[in-house]
């Protein structure tokens, strides 16, 4: 692997173990080069995704952007950051388990918004409002309102 650094070639693996929930493994790696240190996660991928999205472009499954609209939604809330990975990874099996190699955008937003619904209300909220494309607060009341009958 290439050091991120300083683009050295031959980098070394100081330290290897499974992740907490073992659906990784951790490498701590250094550069004999410029000295850096850092971490590096391998994971099993059973199939290439490719995700379709509402205006009919493709585009190949990207774990980290799942990642990142899960943390936005989070944002200021109590959940811990572990738990964030235990929902991405989650969701990635779920996905690759459907034995499809192109997926609906709508199944994955589906997917977070039933986890989110669960784990954190806010979130919930806030993920809901980007997924389903809220134009003015009417569309917020009228979200909320249904939450409330639930």
């Amino acid at each position: 692997m290439r050091c991120p650094f300083c683009g050295h070639n031959d980098t070394q693996v100081k330290d290897s173990r499974p992740t907490e929930d073992n659906s990784a493994i951790r490498r701590r790696r250094s550069c004999p080069e410029c000295g850096a240190r850092w971490t590096t996660f391998e994971r099993v991928q059973l199939r290439e995704l490719t995700i379709l999205k509402k205006n009919d472009k493709k585009e190949t499954f990207d774990r980290d952007k799942l990642a990142r609209s899960i943390k936005i939604s989070l944002q200021k809330r109590p959940v811990d950051p572990d738990q964030v990975e235990r929902i991405v990874n989650s969701i990635q099996r779920r996905l690759e388990s459907l034995g499809e190699n192109e997926v609906p955008s709508k199944v994955i937003g589906g997917m977070v918004m039933d986890v989110l619904a669960d784990l954190d209300k806010v979130a919930y909220v806030r993920f809901a409002s980007v997924y389903r494309n809220f134009r003015e607060a009417k569309d917020f009341e009228d979200f909320v309102g249904t939450l409330s009958e639930e």
